[in-house]
């Protein structure tokens, strides 16, 4: 039976010797009883000249998974839910979100003018509120609408809650 022996010292010397950590050492297995010996680093830097103490080359790490990664991205792939980080804005730009925003309010507000649900006078000031950017939304725009009593439904409402009073 083969007893190892501990040549833990031996090998933290050498890797203080060879400038690397102790996982690139390497020890000759058939030389071991004349690296036991060596207990200095004299004896140590005697050995590596001998080759019975050698560094490793170092272990690169692989970038086949980076490569395979980045193609993916280039052909579109892995742009899902997940991946996204940033709120929509952040993600869209200023100018889309502006665009996504005032696209709807004006579609709104159309809408509402055709139906003859505001007159002609309510949309221009309204379409000029909304394009100073003051609306912040469809609701905001209908809530807006509703508070300056200038949608046909909402004023007949109110006009029946003050009658009733």
């Amino acid at each position: 039976m083969i007893i190892m022996a501990d040549l833990t010292s031996q090998r933290e010397i050498a890797s203080r010797v060879l400038d690397c950590g102790k996982s690139r050492v390497w020890l000759d297995p058939s030389r071991t009883e004349d690296i036991e010996e060596a207990i200095t680093a004299e004896d140590v830097r005697r050995l590596i000249k001998e080759g019975a103490i050698r560094k490793l080359p170092e272990r690169g790490l692989s970038g086949f998974r980076t490569n395979f990664r980045r193609m993916q991205k280039k052909r579109g792939r892995r742009k899902g839910k997940g991946s996204m980080k940033g709120a929509l804005g952040t993600r869209m730009g200023r100018k889309r979100t502006w665009v996504k925003r005032i696209r709807t309010i004006r579609k709104a507000l159309k809408e509402l003018r055709d139906d003859g649900r505001i007159e002609n006078k309510t949309y221009r000031h309204v379409y000029l509120v909304a394009k100073s950017g003051y609306l912040r939304s469809k609701s905001h725009l209908m809530t807006y609408l509703e508070r300056s009593n200038v949608l046909k439904d909402a004023a007949a409402k109110t006009a029946k809650k003050t009658k009733a009073r």
